[in-house]
């Protein structure tokens, strides 16, 4: 499940009918998190009207100089590419039109745009195709945006362009300093500043890469606009206004000011500053436990390049501070970070693996951060998170037939992934999915200050230098890569040694070795005169090495070289009886743990890239114990073994909600019912105003408790009452469990309900504005005077 917020604000607000809510809930219980538009700093840029003030050590290349060759990056953007143009931009475009007093040409598309959201999708499809159109030269994609770009110009009423649901008069209230918000919700709209910001980015992106000006002049009546709806707003109504998640607006308020050199627009981005989490950041606080993830992300990007552009040292200090806390406390081995969407504890993430892991959108904006800290400080460092994470979440996050994308990467042991509808989803994710795929060229060259060339990423592409008049062509297959240059020139060439790699890196210069050593940046400087047909070879050796959690150093990710492995278990769930396999070694080198072919030893589990797995269930975590250790666990096994056949013994009657005929057996009905599957399991929810009841057998004399289990996360707004026979026997906070674990919690019958009868009817029954439920399990045994280990008793 996902985050409560936005269902109860929905439910409040007046334009959101009950009728809806069974096929809505669980796009409503999402929040918004994927953001566009990066204009990270580009050699001489002549579309930028300010002086940069910060000294830009590495200049990114454009898009458009940048092209993809055959290999997984490229089969990537391909899919994504078929899927865009797939997409009927008048269905994005309805309720623009519709809020406009125009005739909608199609019907709007599903999901989070049918469900509050609507026009958050049309930004980022506008940023999707604007950079394919640079990425590929396909005029159809161009043709698109220009479409898109003259259809808002008809839709706009004064310098506003929406279709959120309500905005007249939510805007008016805000305008007026009437602030209500329960972080997700502004006034009754779903974050409705993330929609404004996504259609400012994609505009911008138009006018980037296809150099549409009418875009920027829309984007700018959008920018005075929001200048209006706040100006008269004090501090402490901002701050209030702010608590609502407000995607990357300082940001696009920031390269607004770049592109026109009007500084309204640079002070208006600092009204976009929360106080609240960026001056603990500045101080160097990790304020990140317990907050949502990827609304902290974009506020941080918009200081890194307001930073870039007036030298606002708060701002550099925050970014520097945020990304080495977020990579080195808060991130797992794919290079993504958080659960549920919010982040945990530091350093406390063994026992987080769930199938919600590693929202996609975090992971989106980490790397637009990364390409801004590396602009600064081309440090080896930030390419070697930028491959981890775009390698191994990136990549990993689509489905490469069909491009379809995941919300959450999940990194369950023994899970598997949950790929997006093409019409029925746009979620932020799925956003942010049509532009990660597309723009894989972006980061894998940069250009050094002093005129030298960076090669980050092995990747096989091209490059046109147009600058020099030089190309490159590289051709890799790790641990080979091949540069072919065409043209000539001196310059230095800098290419990353990974830290992967070991210390025997193998260079050649037109099939002569070279002597070299990384410099304090991390990078290979080859320096010389470079003639036409000049060929640059590396072998970078590649082994296998594994990962750990920091807080469980025998629970460990395997890698080979970038490449994050996971082992494939199988079409069906694991067994939860026995679980998914682990290691028992005594060898710490995880060669020795497979054959060459990596299976594994002993158990036969085949291990792939973990960007190729699609539709099987997988593990990239494996436990692993010395032989000792492992004799120590089974006994811990057999305890909870025979724990189970105890309770199995007690047990009187269970039902599987979700499952169709257990339920049935058990006369489950209800109202504003909802049921899905996660965690293996499928579970039983009623909506607010809604109830679900069942029949289960009982003892007659002795006395029953009655076992529930729930996944504990973050539950607010999950309070309900149990009832037996029509009498409350407990009132459920689900709040209370916060682990990401399932929890067993007992609830003893009072023995005068359950007395000479031998069924009872159990009744789950949501306080005001809240659900019940999920519900995973429920279980009638009879009563013991010392309950199983490892089960609760309800407080």
């Amino acid at each position: 499940m996902r985050n409560i917020e936005k269902w109860i604000f929905e439910l409040h607000a007046s334009f959101i009918h009950m009728n809806k809510l069974l096929i809505a809930v669980l796009l409503l219980l999402s929040s918004i998190t994927a953001f566009a538009q990066s204009l990270v700093p580009e050699w001489k840029d002549a579309r930028i009207k300010m002086p940069l003030q910060a000294n830009i050590r590495a200049y990114a290349f454009n898009l458009a100089d940048v092209r993809l060759l055959e290999g997984p990056f490229y089969t990537a953007m391909q899919a994504e590419a078929k899927y865009l143009l797939q997409i009927e931009p008048d269905r994005l475009l309805s309720d623009f039109r519709a809020h406009a007093g125009l005739t909608p040409k199609g019907e709007k598309y599903g999901g989070w745009e049918s469900s509050g959201l609507a026009g958050h999708s049309l930004g980022h499809y506008l940023s999707a195709c604007a950079m394919q159109y640079a990425a590929s030269g396909d005029t159809a994609f161009l043709h698109r945006v220009n479409y898109i770009v003259d259809e808002l110009e008809l839709c706009r009423r004064g310098g506003y362009v929406g279709a959120i649901p309500n905005e007249d008069s939510m805007w008016a209230e805000v305008a007026a300093g009437n602030i209500r918000t329960r972080g997700f919700d502004l006034n009754g709209a779903w974050a409705p500043w993330y929609t404004v910001h996504k259609i400012m980015a994609g505009l911008l992106d138009a006018n980037l890469y296809c150099s549409n000006k009418k875009a920027l002049q829309i984007n700018e009546g959008i920018a005075n606009w929001a200048g209006t709806i706040i100006q008269n707003l004090n501090h402490e109504q901002l701050q209030k206004m702010l608590f609502c998640e407000y995607g990357g607006m300082s940001e696009t308020l920031v390269n607004t000011w770049a592109l026109t050199g009007n500084k309204k627009y640079l002070d208006l981005s600092y009204k976009f500053y929360d106080t609240r989490i960026l001056d603990s950041l500045a101080a160097g606080i990790d304020i990140l436990p317990g907050k949502h993830s990827n609304t902290q992300i974009p506020k941080v990007i918009g200081g890194i390049r307001r930073h870039e552009l007036n030298l606002d040292k708060k701002d550099a200090d925050i970014a520097h501070f945020f990304w080495n806390t977020v990579t080195k406390h808060h991130s797992y081995a794919t290079g993504g970070n958080s659960n549920y969407e919010y982040f945990g504890p530091a350093d406390k993430l063994s026992e987080t693996l769930t199938d919600n892991t590693t929202e996609t959108c975090n992971t989106y904006n980490m790397l637009k951060l990364t390409r801004h800290l590396f602009a600064l400080k081309p440090d080896a460092a930030y390419m070697d998170y930028y491959e981890k994470a775009l390698y191994n979440h990136i990549l990993a996050s689509q489905q490469h037939e069909s491009g379809m994308v995941c919300y959450f990467v999940s990194l369950r042991m023994g899970g598997t992934k949950e790929y997006s509808n093409p019409w029925h989803s746009f979620t932020c994710c799925v956003g942010s999915g049509m532009e990660n795929h597309v723009k894989y060229g972006e980061s894998i060259y940069a250009r050094g200050e002093d005129g030298s060339l960076y090669v980050n990423l092995f990747i096989p592409s091209t490059l046109d230098w147009k600058e020099r008049g030089v190309k490159i062509r590289q051709e890799t297959t790790l641990p080979d890569v091949r540069l072919t240059i065409k043209g000539s020139g001196s310059f230095p060439i800098r290419i990353r040694k990974p830290h992967w790699t070991g210390q025997s890196v193998k260079v050649l210069i037109n099939n002569k070795e070279q002597t070299l050593s990384p410099d304090a940046n991390g990078y290979l400087v080859l320096q010389q005169k470079w003639q036409n047909g000049d060929v640059i070879k590396l072998n970078y050796p590649q082994t296998l090495y594994t990962e750990s959690m920091p807080d469980n150093p025998d629970r460990r990710a395997i890698f080979y070289g970038p490449t994050l492995l996971a082992g494939l278990l199988g079409e069906k769930e694991p067994d939860p009886v026995k679980g998914v396999p682990v290691f028992v070694t005594d060898q710490a080198n995880p060669a020795s743990w497979m054959d060459a072919s990596f299976v594994t030893k002993g158990t036969g589990i085949r291990m792939v890239p973990f960007h190729d797995t699609k539709d099987q269930y997988y593990s990239v975590y494996w436990d692993v114990f010395s032989p000792a250790a492992w004799a120590e666990q089974q006994k811990v096994y057999e305890a909870h073994k025979k724990e189970a056949r105890e309770l199995e013994d007690l047990t009187l009657d269970i039902l599987r909600p979700g499952e169709m005929q257990p339920e049935r057996d058990h006369d489950l009905t209800g109202e504003k019912l909802h049921t899905e599957e996660e965690h293996g399991k499928k579970w039983r929810m009623a909506a607010p105003g809604g109830f679900f009841s069942f029949n289960m057998k009982v003892q007659p004399e002795g006395g029953n408790t009655i076992i529930c289990s729930y996944w504990g996360m973050d539950n607010r707004g999950r309070i309900f009452d149990i009832q037996v026979n029509g009498v409350t026997i407990a009132t459920e906070d689900l709040n209370k469990y916060k682990a990401s674990k399932f929890y067993d919690i007992s609830y003893k019958i009072p023995e005068e309900l359950t007395k000479g009868k031998t069924t009872v009817t159990l009744k789950f029954l949501p306080k005001p504005q809240n659900s019940a439920g999920p519900l995973y399990g429920v279980r009638m045994i009879k009563n013991k005077t010392i309950l199983t280990t490892g089960l609760k008793e309800h407080q």
